[in-house]
């Protein structure tokens, strides 16, 4: 069965508990990455990856990489989504939480 369109991507284990920081990035990312990225960073059907995925683990893509995202775009390269553009309003400080909740994320999903 297809996704439904702007529908999740992918089924995730959420953690127990996010650390302060998570928390905070979980904020960040929930107003600025979840229109494309969907909640809990699961991916949206036809919008943009999850990031709860093998591809975005930390010896593949480290932890500047979601920075460099965000301040220059990344064009399309793993995924059919197309171009990501740069990103406005976040500072490097709410990156860094923003990715620190990410990898919360996917170490309660096995993904170190």
């Amino acid at each position: 069965m297809a996704a439904q369109k702007g529908g999740a991507l992918a089924s995730i284990d959420l953690p127990d508990v996010l650390s302060t920081q998570g928390q905070m990035g979980k904020r960040a990312f929930d107003a600025v990455c979840a229109s494309c990225h969907g909640a809990n960073a699961v991916g949206r059907d036809g919008m943009g990856p999850p990031l709860i995925h093998k591809i975005y683990e930390p010896s593949h893509h480290a932890d500047f990489a979601f920075l460099s995202a965000v301040r220059t775009g990344v064009r399309e390269h793993h995924w059919d989504f197309g171009d990501m553009p740069a990103q406005e309003g976040l500072t490097d400080a709410d990156v860094e939480l923003i990715t620190q909740y990410i990898r919360e994320l996917q170490r309660a999903n096995g993904i170190e």
